[in-house]
């Protein structure tokens, strides 16, 4: 289960860096000098996914809890 969550988030923060390179490069299309050019979707696409990575990891940590695969630890709340 370990490695699925870090799996996950490498995911997550692989779609983020995507987007940033996207973001920064100009999002314009490979050849494209002209400013009439239409402009690509990549960034956004990237930061889609990401945020389906997000929801993804929160739906299998929650389903885990639910089976029995995972304990919550940290701090009791009633002493």
């Amino acid at each position: 289960m370990k490695y699925l969550v870090i799996l996950g988030f490498v995911a997550i923060i692989g779609s983020l860096a995507a987007a940033l390179v996207f973001m920064m490069r100009g999002d314009r299309a490979p050849g494209d000098e002209s400013d009439n050019a239409p402009r690509n979707n990549h960034m956004a696409r990237a930061l889609a996914f990401r945020i389906g990575f997000s929801v993804l990891l929160f739906v299998v940590v929650l389903i885990s809890y639910f089976m029995g695969w995972i304990q919550p630890t940290g701090l009791p709340l009633a002493r």
